[in-house]
C-alpha cells in the first residue's frame, strides 16, 4: 500500500495550492479518503474527508469554505484544494485511507488504516 502526497510548498497568505495524494496497492474505490495536518509542537488534526463514492464530504470548521476535497477514480488520486491560506495553516499535510463502512466519513486519525508521509505547506510572507 502506498499513499504519496505532493503539491506542498511555500505560499504567501491568501494564496492557494492543490495537494495531491496518489494511492496504490489497494482498491481505491472501496476506501474513504481523508486529509490530516500536523503543525510543529501540535497534535495531528483532521482537515477533510470524502466517502468512497465521493458523495459525502466532511471538513474541519477551521477550513470550511476555504478547502475542498475531491477524488479522481481514473487516477486513484485524492486532492485537497487549499485556498485563502493563513499562516496558521502551516503544517505537514498527510492523506489517509479508511476501508469503507457505509456512508460514515471518519474524522479521527485512529479510524484510518493507511497513511502517507505528508507534504509540507508553509504559509508566510
Amino acid at each position: 500500500v502506498q499513499l504519496v502526497e505532493s503539491g506542498g510548498g511555500l505560499v504567501q497568505p491568501g494564496g492557494f495550492l492543490r495537494l495531491s495524494c496518489a494511492a496504490s496497492g489497494f482498491t481505491f474505490t472501496t476506501y474513504h479518503m481523508g486529509w490530516f495536518r500536523q503543525a510543529p509542537g501540535k497534535e495531528r488534526e483532521f482537515v477533510a474527508a470524502i466517502s468512497w463514492r465521493g458523495d459525502n464530504t466532511r471538513y474541519a470548521d477551521s477550513v470550511k469554505g476555504r478547502f475542498t476535497i475531491s477524488r479522481d477514480y481514473a487516477k486513484n488520486t485524492v486532492y485537497l484544494q487549499v485556498n485563502s491560506l493563513k499562516p496558521e495553516d502551516t503544517a505537514v499535510y498527510s492523506c489517509a485511507a479508511r476501508y469503507y463502512s457505509g456512508a460514515y466519513v471518519a474524522s479521527t486519525a485512529a479510524e484510518y488504516d493507511y497513511w502517507g508521509q505528508g507534504t509540507q505547506v508553509t504559509v508566510s510572507s
